[in-house]
């Protein structure tokens, strides 16, 4: 019979054994299932860096990362999954009382629920409530095997074997270890020889040492074939008491070297491994010392380069500002240029208004003082007939003067800007027959006939007094340049729905082409019509052309020598 200390030191290594499986046990399916439900939530970067981190088993990151995403407010079934995550890395990390929380937040209707289940009854085979780990177990049975995976449902079955054990339940135990052993995979793994471990204690715990030899031998003859040191001293540990109980000191010494060599073996390996990994941080180090040397070399000609950029960049600027500015001083020279040729325009044409406007009115002025004059011997002489023809040509006079001084005080408040304009719907018949009658006098003098022809349905949207001076101006001169018992017709024409043609046509002296053309450009002050000695300033013209403009109207101009002149003005129609 196997002393009893013995048998309880063949069960701790066998516990130990159990545990240490579990742990490094992966679900390959399981992985492959979070796998697509990343890539399904390809936006989501917290969900698949915290299912890259469990996959990759760095649990302290996944805990960051899925509670990342939970903070996003995810769906069901994404939540899930995040609190499996951090529930399966806090056991791993040894925190079962959190890991209990995670796993119990998990809905039930999580596809993979059963992996809860088995994780719960892990938690309790940890803290030592077997019966509690059993119902858990139980519960995710059924799932694990549809899956049909045969290493996840041996490791269920030796999980509930070994919990059953531990109640003293030994058929029960029998049953499920016995079912792990004929699950295991068929060629030799660790597994397997775990599992004949685990038939061998159980026997040793119902002290049937035949059964649980030949299980022990079983697993060291297995323990042959596997890499696996740590497996390799228990099972030949095992074979030493085993041979100690039967009283084979002899055997059992060679058992315990080769245990203790194995051991050795371990221990060096281990040794190797740590020396491996401090070369690999060595190693690390000297990489990272090398990339921060990289990064400092890489900083400097940045710098550097940052350095050319912007002196480049500041030297572009300042020749952009100095062509700038120098376009600015080209371009206020040149403005400076045409304002001085303007002014002197302006001033050229102010001198010879003044010279014109200073003439006729000495001219008017001196025949009015020789008419005078005659006037004076007339009365003496008592003749009526010179006297009234010489009251008239005083009038004549006056009324020249009077119309050159308001055509000059109306031209200087439009330069000005002094003039104001109110546009509003006219009557234009009535305005023509208006200015008519201001005229009789001169028409009567000069025996000429008016006609006003105007349609009396036209209403045009102007302002009335520039309209009247424009009128005004026009007859004045048509009269002017109208010989004795001529015409004069005032009539309109409609070329467009929006405005209105009024045609002035006179019977009088007429012009030339070159004349007309000289009249209609801008700022020509001096007119004179062949065979006539009346010389004007042109300066009604002018005024009349700058309040057409301002009226949105036109004018145009038809004439031929000695068979009249027409004067188109055209203005914009009311619009009702």
């Amino acid at each position: 019979m196997i002393q009893k200390k013995h048998k309880f030191l063949l069960l701790f290594l066998f516990f130990y054994s159990i545990v240490f499986s579990q742990q490094e046990k992966s679900l390959n399916y399981f992985d492959i299932a979070i796998q697509k439900k990343a890539n399904s939530l390809k936006s989501e970067i917290n969900f698949n860096k915290a299912q890259y981190f469990f996959l990759k088993k760095k649990w302290d990151s996944t805990l960051v990362y899925s509670m990342k995403q939970l903070n996003s407010s995810p769906d069901l079934e994404t939540r899930n999954y995040c609190h499996y995550f951090r529930g399966y890395s806090l056991r791993k990390k040894g925190l079962y009382k959190q890991a209990h929380i995670e796993f119990g937040i998990i809905n039930k209707s999580f596809q993979y629920y059963y992996q809860v289940d088995n994780n719960i009854g892990l938690l309790f085979y940890y803290e030592k409530k077997f019966n509690k780990a059993i119902v858990y177990y139980l519960k995710a049975e059924k799932e694990i095997l549809n899956h049909k995976d045969e290493s996840e449902i041996a490791t269920l079955y030796e999980n509930i074997g070994i919990c059953y054990l531990h109640l003293n339940q030994y058929k029960k135990a029998e049953f499920y270890l016995k079912k792990e052993v004929l699950l295991n995979p068929k060629q030799i793994t660790k597994s397997v020889v775990r599992a004949n471990i685990n038939i061998a204690n159980f026997y040793y715990a119902q002290y049937k040492d035949q059964q649980a030899i030949h299980y022990f031998q079983k697993a060291y003859t297995l323990s042959k074939n596997i890499k696996d040191f740590d497996l390799k001293q228990t099972t030949a540990f095992n074979m030493a008491v085993v041979e100690e109980n039967r009283g084979d000191y002899k055997k059992a010494l060679v058992y315990r070297k080769e245990s203790t060599q194995w051991k050795d073996s371990l221990n060096n390996q281990n040794k190797i491994w740590a020396v491996a990994d401090f070369e690999k941080k060595f190693a690390v180090a000297q990489k990272q010392k090398q990339i921060k040397v990289l990064e400092v070399e890489n900083k400097l000609k940045n710098n550097e380069r940052n350095g050319f950029f912007f002196a480049a960049i500041g030297l572009l600027l300042i020749l952009t500002a100095g062509v700038y500015l120098y376009g600015q001083k080209v371009k206020n020279a040149k403005i400076i240029l045409l304002q001085k040729n303007k002014l002197d325009e302006l001033n050229a044409t102010k001198d010879q208004l003044f010279s014109i406007v200073s003439h006729d009115l000495r001219s008017s002025v001196n025949a009015l003082k020789t008419s005078n004059s005659k006037l004076s011997a007339t009365l003496e002489t008592k003749n009526y007939d010179e006297l009234h023809q010489l009251i008239i040509q005083n009038s004549t006079i006056a009324n020249g003067a009077y119309s050159l001084l308001d055509n000059l005080l109306h031209w200087a408040m439009l330069q000005t800007k002094q003039l104001y304009f109110q546009k509003e719907s006219v009557h234009l018949y009535s305005i023509v027959q208006q200015i008519e009658y201001s005229y009789k006098p001169l028409l009567l003098d000069k025996t000429l006939t008016f006609d006003n022809l105007v349609s009396k349905n036209i209403f045009i949207f102007v302002d009335l007094d520039s309209l009247k001076i424009v009128l005004r101006n026009l007859l004045d001169n048509a009269i002017k340049f109208s010989n004795e018992n001529g015409k004069i017709s005032f009539y309109t024409q409609e070329t467009t729905p929006d405005f209105c043609d009024l045609v002035i046509e006179d019977t009088g002296i007429g012009m030339s082409e070159s004349t007309i053309k000289e009249l209609l450009q801008e700022g020509e002050l001096l007119a004179k019509k062949s065979g006539s000695e009346i010389i004007g300033t042109g300066l009604g013209l002018q005024l009349c052309k700058q309040m057409i403009r301002k009226n949105s109207g036109t004018l145009a101009m038809e004439s031929e020598i000695n068979k009249g002149t027409k004067m188109i003005l055209s203005f914009p129609k009311t619009i009702v």
